[in-house]
């Protein structure tokens, strides 16, 4: 006796027969070079999409395989849900052939999850990261500090000899979002419990959606955006609203600034990005920039952008710091405690400038627990494709990248790379010349200035790509290793982190490394000094 399907059933199983014809014709080997495919075994038929899954369920040991099996040569390495990474490492090709903003853009799908998306198909706020962010820098860190002081103490507790066990990831979030929107928006509104909140679930919301939306055969993705991206539109739409009020008072003190220079708005403009973005939407001259929506929903993206990075790199440190001898944690308080004292007490860029152990400490911890498994990850956007100086031609629509993860656990660029050693990049610095005695001396030269600085957290190298590399590098890297830096040097100072025998394990979730979210600390406030 046949039975027919009903309809209820029927729908669910012919979306995923159409997915999996989909993956399978997307797979067409010809349109690929003819490459070693990672994760692939011989003559199993549909082998790219069957690796996919493979690697995408075992990244860590994949990748760590690719890298020992092909290190000098160039493979293809499958992902579920991901484009095929070519591992060879990128050379200095024009955006014009490999885009790392079309990637980014696809990885996000941020023309569905981003509820302005020209915001970032037109993305001058690079320029405002780049330059006037990383510029100001030191002239914000007595805003930063401030805010650390209030943040910290509400979050961690501010009584001496109390201990309270908190949630790493969960407060380090709530506390970077609270110190970055001081930057991005000023007091009071950087404390607004409301705008916070829905800040941090809107950083959630893009990559969650624009992760099941790459599942979703593209011509169906608007309409099945219209329902995954729920919570974008709602979160968006929140944010927005709590700070419009804010916006539309500054536009009308610029304009009340160009209408009559003496007014008394002219002694009331704020160092911070909303009115960066506000000084450059009206040089602009353009009516989309000046918007309410469009300057509020920028100030969201900024959100997005540092929210993750950082409280990821924040909750990678305590822990290590927390699993690490207790001695070197003492080493640290030291430094910062000394170079305190010289400074009179005074927290400043050219202070953090001298804590070389502090720096070495995050670059260390960051190394160890880099959220990205393949590095500088490029989308050939050339109608013809690209070749490679090796002979090797890729596609149009390929993605191309190198290794990351793989290279921060290689002994021979990191001996004993599997351990934490948080003065790692101290000792280096101090090797090269850069010692910090010899920086103060007047007989310091140029080039111990720049090997000292090569080992800096946020430098940049083809063996330290944490923060990307070359002229994509994160234009934001240089204000976020200041604000964390300030951060933890805070919390070594005013509290004891409980000891923990061993460290909480990372997550890994497909390509992506993440911290031990729901994993606890206990921490106690310190005797004022």
């Amino acid at each position: 006796m046949t039975t027919l399907l009903r309809p209820a059933v029927l729908g669910p199983v012919l979306a995923v027969i159409s997915y999996v014809l989909y993956q399978i014709l997307r797979s067409s080997r010809a349109k690929l070079p003819d490459l070693p495919i990672v994760g692939a075994k011989p003559g199993e038929w549909f082998p790219l999409q069957r690796a996919r899954w493979r690697n995408a369920s075992n990244m860590q040991d994949t990748a760590q395989q690719a890298y020992r099996q092909y290190r000098h040569q160039a493979c293809i390495f499958p992902v579920a849900g991901d484009y095929d990474y070519e591992l060879q490492w990128l050379l200095d090709q024009p955006d014009s052939s490999v885009s790392m903003h079309q990637r980014t853009k696809d990885i996000l799908q941020t023309d569905h999850t981003v509820m302005e998306p020209e915001l970032v198909n037109n993305p001058v706020h690079h320029a405002l990261v780049k330059g006037v962010m990383t510029r100001e820098t030191g002239n914000l860190v007595p805003e930063l500090f401030d805010e650390i002081q209030h943040g910290v103490g509400e979050l961690y507790g501010s009584v001496p000899g109390v201990t309270k066990e908190i949630t790493v990831y969960t407060a380090v979030q709530q506390l970077v979002c609270q110190i970055t929107n001081r930057v991005f928006v000023g007091l009071p509104l950087c404390r607004n419990k409301e705008l916070l909140k829905n800040g941090i679930a809107y950083a959630m919301d893009v990559p969650i959606t624009g992760n099941m939306l790459k599942f979703v055969w593209e011509p169906l993705r608007p309409l099945a955006a219209l329902v995954l991206t729920l919570p974008n539109r709602i979160h968006t739409n929140r944010f927005v609203k709590l700070l419009r009020p804010e916006v539309e008072r500054r536009i009308a003190n610029y304009d009340a600034r160009q209408a009559d220079p003496e007014t008394k708005a002219a002694d009331e403009v704020p160092n911070d990005f909303l009115q960066w973005s506000l000084n450059q939407a009206k040089a602009s001259g353009d009516p989309y920039l000046n918007r309410v929506y469009s300057l509020a929903s920028r100030v969201l993206l900024l959100n997005f952008a540092s929210i993750h990075t950082s409280s990821f790199a924040m909750t990678h440190v305590l822990f290590d710091l927390a699993a690490t001898a207790p001695a070197h944690v003492e080493e640290l308080r030291h430094e910062i405690k000394t170079v305190l004292a010289k400074h009179d007490g005074v927290w400043d860029k050219r202070m953090l400038q001298k804590m070389l152990k502090l720096d070495s400490t995050m670059r260390e911890s960051q190394r160890l627990n880099s959220m990205v498994t393949f590095a500088t990850s490029r989308l050939v956007v050339h109608p013809e494709g690209i070749t490679t100086p090796s002979g090797v031609h890729i596609p149009p629509g390929a993605v191309v990248g190198g290794p990351s993860y793989p290279v921060f656990h290689d002994e021979a660029i990191y001996p004993d790379p599997y351990s934490f050693k948080p003065f790692r990049f101290a000792e280096k610095r101090q090797q090269e010349g850069g010692a910090d005695e010899k920086r103060d001396s007047t007989t310091t030269t140029t080039t111990s200035y720049v090997q000292c600085a090569r080992q800096a957290w946020a430098t940049t190298s083809p063996e330290f790509v944490a923060f990307g590399h070359g002229r994509h590098a994160c234009p934001g890297r240089f204000f976020a290793s200041t604000e964390l830096k300030l951060v933890l040097a805070y919390v070594l100072l005013h509290y004891d982190i409980e000891h923990l025998e061993q460290r909480p394990s990372n997550t890994w979730f497909s390509t992506s490394r993440l911290p031990p979210m729901k994993a606890t600390l206990k921490m106690t406030r310190r005797p004022d000094i």
